[in-house]
């Protein structure tokens, strides 16, 4: 039986696997986004296309499939990383925030008059609102428009939408699970989400960057692919473990190692991995493709689509306006944002695995989606003349009002004077939030292991009550560096200076005292749960009151000092990428850093030998080492030549290094090619072609005509090979390669 089921699954993973490589090979020459041809080839591989032979077991394609969601989750988390969220800014959240909303609301709308519950309205809304990063990437890219100033404002949105689908995917199981949308529900789960993630990234950031950094040296490809796929699965597990799903586990891991500096060395690696599973995921998108669905909610697929279109359109473009773009950038923004993609087919495997979805909603869904990916270069080749357009019929005064508010928006405004304790605050409430969490996830481990276990270790020589007395003033010791950084405010050196001049005064600095209260107040609460069942509330929380006097007055020393040690290391793990490539954290002697920088394509010394760009000379900086495909040259000699792509490690001062790093990692924007098809073919000069008369060398086809002569077929002397010295005559056959549509001038 065994034996039979191993022989089905290959049978159906050779069939839908041979099957997407000629979709996508077909796809590939049509120049459509190969995820299509996936869908295709799922389609033709599901029971519902009877010519072909079929997949005998679905099961199976739907075990690789939630591999597939786990690998692309995992693989979007190594490309998003919490510094990209950063930068993305507020104009790209509050840009999401507008999309998603006014999507979700317009999608519920059409699936209540439809006649879907309201758990399949919201599911229905959710998939509608994400657009798909990989389908809007392949576009810009095929159009030559990755360049244009409206595109980082778009993969900045998708940045961030990615992070409210993750959370979405939450929110949705909870109310699957619950069967209801109440309210007190959907906060229970973000609050739950919040804390999780929280715990999840402080542990993560804490632990996995320090192990990467000691055991760098030994790392090979195969091993990080080893390690990175172990933890990926891991977090999943541990993902499912905690009330959540796979793919959230697999999103929070990749985002951790999004932050370290072998992220891209990870991704690089992972990347087959994700193409192999993604594809199968993919086709089992495909497989849910019922044709006689389609033809029933022909009319449904209609609307759906024209809403995607439209309403990406309309809330994308008021998304950008609202957050200070020209209205040219935001119709621009818009019209690339009118297709749902990947997520939604995630979203969509969810509603179907958590068994809330109606059935016949994933072939619409897949349907829309891929009605609207052929559309997207459409609408976004016509973003520029629907602007014109609408610039000529708008009022002079919206136009004069828009011009304004974009303006004003984009100002450098300086931010108003804040006083210095509205700054100690937030910056305390952040705190709070942090330690709060480690300490409630330290306070479930303690009492639901540790200290059991230990005081089963201890009563072999000792009674029940000191072992318990003492795992009690252990536990106590271990959480004091946490308990004093919600208790006590941190403040820079001015700040102190400033309380210390109000305390010689007698001045009571209220919020500081307040602030210490509500601290106080938490670390009761917090002691008083840890010592919950082992002694009564009075004597916990009299314990508490006691401990805190006592780690003010006595611990406190120590406890600041394990504390700035634990915040030291997670601040260096955080910035650890950086601190890499600017050697901040990396001290030699006195003020000489060993930073490592990677040579970008556009670096003036690539292709030189190191002896020719004498960075010693120039910058005062020596090169120590060369990483290249993996490989480490240390100490390289002079004769060792600069290539794209290496991670050259250098020493210098902290001046020297600023110095060097934008040269060496220098990336201009991918140069546009706004040229036709490259061909070899061959022409008759007629007399009216500008090359007539004039010598090769003299003329500018390479530049000009993006083309070069291969031969000359000149009368009798059949063919002449081109020299900077022949003249061209009329009737010369050239054979030349070159762009097809430019070339038609030299004829």
């Amino acid at each position: 039986m065994e034996e039979v089921q191993i022989q089905s699954l290959i049978y159906d993973l050779a069939l839908i696997l041979t099957l997407a490589a000629g979709a996508s090979i077909i796809f590939k020459l049509l120049k459509q986004p190969v995820v299509l041809g996936y869908i295709v080839a799922g389609f033709i591989a599901s029971p519902h296309f009877s010519l072909l032979p079929s997949v005998g077991n679905e099961a199976n394609i739907e075990f690789w499939a939630q591999i597939g969601i786990i690998v692309l989750l995992f693989s979007l988390g190594l490309e998003f990383s919490f510094k990209k969220l950063i930068n993305a800014g507020g104009s790209a959240m509050a840009t999401a925030l507008i999309i998603v909303l006014g999507m979700m609301g317009t999608g519920f709308v059409i699936g209540k008059s439809m006649g879907f519950s309201s758990v399949n309205s919201i599911f229905l809304g959710a998939m509608l609102s994400m657009s798909s990063t990989t389908i809007i990437l392949k576009a810009l890219t095929d159009l030559n428009m990755r360049h244009r100033k409206f595109v980082p404002g778009v993969f900045a949105v998708l940045i961030v939408e990615d992070l409210f689908a993750v959370v979405m995917m939450v929110i949705l199981s909870s109310i699957a699970i619950n069967k209801t949308v109440e309210g007190t529900e959907l906060v229970k789960s973000i609050l739950k989400l919040a804390f999780f993630l929280i715990i999840w990234f402080v542990v993560g950031v804490f632990l996995i960057p320090t192990i990467f950094r000691r055991f760098r040296k030994v790392i090979s490809d195969e091993m990080m692919l080893v390690i990175a796929m172990g933890l990926c699965f891991l977090m999943a597990i541990f993902s499912v473990e905690s009330g959540f799903s796979l793919a959230l586990g697999a999103f929070v891991m990749g985002s951790i190692l999004a932050g370290t500096p072998d992220a891209e060395r990870i991704e690089r690696i992972v990347g087959p991995v994700k193409d192999l599973f993604g594809a199968v995921f993919f086709i089992s998108v495909g497989m849910m493709v019922n044709p006689e669905v389609i033809v029933q909610y022909a009319g449904t697929i209609t609307l759906l689509s024209v809403v995607v279109i439209v309403g990406m359109i309309i809330f994308g473009t008021t998304g950008m306006l609202a957050t200070g773009q020209p209205l040219k950038i935001a119709m621009e923004s818009g019209f690339s944002l009118t297709q749902i993609g990947e997520f939604s087919f995630i979203i969509a495997t969810l509603g179907t695995t958590l068994g809330v979805l109606d059935d016949s909603i994933y072939p619409i869904i897949v349907t829309v989606s891929v009605i609207t990916t052929f559309t997207t270069p459409f609408f976004i080749k016509a973003a520029t003349p629907f602007y014109k357009q609408v610039e000529k019929r708008l009022p002079k005064k919206w136009s004069i009002l828009l011009d304004g508010y974009s303006k004003t928006a984009n100002a450098d405004v300086k931010p108003s004077h804040r006083t210095m304790w509205v700054s100690i605050v937030k910056r305390h409430a952040i705190r709070l939030v942090l330690y709060s969490a480690v300490i409630v996830a330290a306070i479930f481990l303690l009492r639901s292991y540790l200290i059991p276990l230990l005081i089963k270790l201890l009563m072999s020589v000792m009674s029940h009550d000191l072992a318990m007395l003492l795992c009690i003033i252990g536990s106590l010791l271990v959480l004091s560096p946490f308990f004093y950084a919600i208790i006590t405010p941190s403040f820079d050196r001015r700040e102190r200076k400033e309380l210390m001049e109000a305390h010689a005064n007698g001045v009571v600095v209220m919020p500081r005292v307040v602030m210490m209260l509500v601290g106080g107040m938490l670390t009761v609460g917090f002691i008083t749960s840890l010592l919950y069942g082992f002694y009564s509330s009075i004597v916990s929380m009299v314990v508490a009151v006691i401990y805190i006097v006592v780690l003010l007055l006595l611990l406190a020393p120590m406890a600041k000092k394990q504390l700035e040690n634990v915040e030291k290391r997670f601040i260096s793990n955080v910035n650890e990428r950086e601190n890499r490539r600017t050697g901040k954290e990396n001290n030699l002697v006195s003020d000489m850093h060993l930073a490592y920088m990677t040579v970008g394509h556009d670096c003036p010394f690539v292709g030189e030998r190191l002896k020719n760009a004498n960075l010693s000379r120039k910058y005062g900086v020596n090169v120590v080492t060369i990483l290249r495909n993996s490989v480490r040259y240390n100490i390289p000699t002079g004769d060792m030549r600069i290539f794209p792509g290496d991670q050259i490690g250098v020493i210098g001062t902290d001046e020297q290094i600023q110095t060097l790093l934008p040269l060496l990692e220098a990336t201009k924007p991918i140069p546009v090619d706004s040229g036709g098809e490259i061909k070899f073919t061959h022409f008759t000069l007629s007399d009216k072609s500008p090359l007539l008369g004039k010598r090769l060398g003299d003329t500018s086809l390479r530049e000009d005509y993006k083309s070069m002569i291969v031969a000359i077929e000149r009368g009798s002397e059949n063919y002449i090979s081109p020299t900077p010295d022949i003249v061209f005559d009329e009737g010369d056959i050239l054979w030349i390669v070159g762009d097809m549509r430019l070339m038609k001038g030299l004829k």
